[in-house]
């Protein structure tokens, strides 16, 4: 086994184990806080305990029609007819795009109108448009659900409405967001629009704003949604991006309005004031080149198969180190994409992250007589 330090020495920060800060405090229940680089968990509080999450279900909603305007089975302009039962929910008193009965309402304008003003009626027109009927639309819910890796949480409407089995956890909101941002950054937008202009047929238009207060505070914030049950009072999953650097928070438990806003401010503010993220690696950059055993070409490029990052707070000055292990020289053939060794990421002698070391290029094997050369050399001057 072969190991390789590589040049990637700098000052940084060390990584604490702890998830939980003394000097720092939340006046909310359930917490749970990220870099969404990194994937580094810079706060939690009691994450993994039951929630019902209100109008963050609609994250789900938007996700599962996401895939489906990606695969083609639907479109931005397929137009959809208004049932009695959506319409209802639009007369309920819930959160409402005011749909009306036996419209004729786009796809966007279904989406437009569940992410940025929460509406319950364009939740259920836009499930049963794309499913037939709500209840098939939420299996597919959780079938997204079980693909992502959602580990305690259950669907059982699209809209987040007052039902004991439509439950989650903030953990696993977080995870629902993160593959959301990941996955669909052409829809993502969405959901920093402040407004929503509902040009109703029958009717004048209606403008209603997006109910994220952090939105309208110029501080990089884009997302995602807000949550009220009587049950659970004030919720909100939100992030926050400024420059290359987002992080994401999900909080659930306030009691008013104001204490979701401001307490949710500070504590993106904290993340990004006490805590640097460093790029490591990036994927399909070159790293290094290794040396290659009867091959020919005598090297191969390698890169990581993923980007590394590592969060780390500030104004305690460690080093990282990087070193790459692997068998050498490689044997040929060499294919791109074989798996060659790993990196393994250091951070005060302790290893913080681990990725496969992986080929850009095909190396074939040299012809049998520079093989036999090469061969001998190595007999004779150990020279490979």
């Amino acid at each position: 086994m072969k190991f390789l330090k590589i040049s990637f020495i700098i000052l940084v920060f060390t990584l604490f184990h702890q998830k939980s800060y003394s000097e720092f405090a939340i006046d909310a229940r359930y917490v749970i806080l990220q870099d969404h680089l990194s994937g580094e968990i810079l706060y939690e509080k009691d994450p993994d305990s039951k929630i019902y999450p209100a109008s963050m279900t609609k994250i789900m909603t938007a996700i599962v029609a996401f895939d489906l305007l990606k695969g083609g089975e639907t479109s931005l302009d397929e137009m959809i007819t208004v049932s009695e039962n959506a319409w209802r929910m639009s007369q309920s008193g819930y959160s409402s795009m005011f749909i009306m009965l036996n419209d004729q309402v786009s796809v966007e304008d279904l989406l437009k109108g569940i992410i940025i003003v929460s509406g319950n009626d364009a939740c259920v027109a836009l499930a049963e448009g794309l499913s037939g009927t709500e209840e098939d639309f939420v299996v597919l819910m959780n079938e997204k659900s079980e693909e992502i890796g959602l580990e305690n949480t259950n669907f059982n409407n699209s809209s987040g409405i007052n039902d004991a089995n439509n439950y989650s956890t903030v953990r696993d909101i977080l995870v629902m967001s993160k593959y959301m941002i990941d996955n669909y950054p052409e829809y993502y937008t969405y959901f920093k629009e402040t407004t929503f202009t509902w040009d109703r047929t029958g009717g004048d238009p209606i403008t209603q704003g997006n109910r994220n207060p952090l939105l309208y505070k110029n501080i990089g914030a884009d997302g995602i949604k807000t949550g009220f049950l009587s049950v659970e009072k004030y919720s909100l999953a939100a992030s926050m991006k400024q420059n290359v650097r987002r992080i994401t928070a999900v909080v659930s438990g306030f009691e008013t309005k104001n204490s979701r806003s401001r307490e949710t401010l500070k504590m993106l503010n904290w993340g990004l004031r006490k805590f640097d993220t460093i790029q490591v690696a990036k994927k399909d950059e070159v790293l290094v080149t290794l040396d290659v055993w009867l091959g020919k070409k005598n090297k191969v490029e390698v890169t990581t198969s993923e980007s590394v990052y590592i969060t780390i707070p500030k104004r305690k000055k460690k080093t990282i180190s990087a070193v790459l292990e692997y068998n050498g020289p490689i044997q040929t053939p060499i294919k791109k994409g074989d798996r060659l060794g790993s990196l393994n990421v250091y951070v005060e002698g302790d290893l913080k992250r681990q990725v496969s070391i992986i080929a850009t290029e095909d190396v074939k094997r040299s012809n049998i007589f520079s093989r036999l050369l090469k061969s001998l050399n190595y007999l004779v001057w150990g020279d490979v």
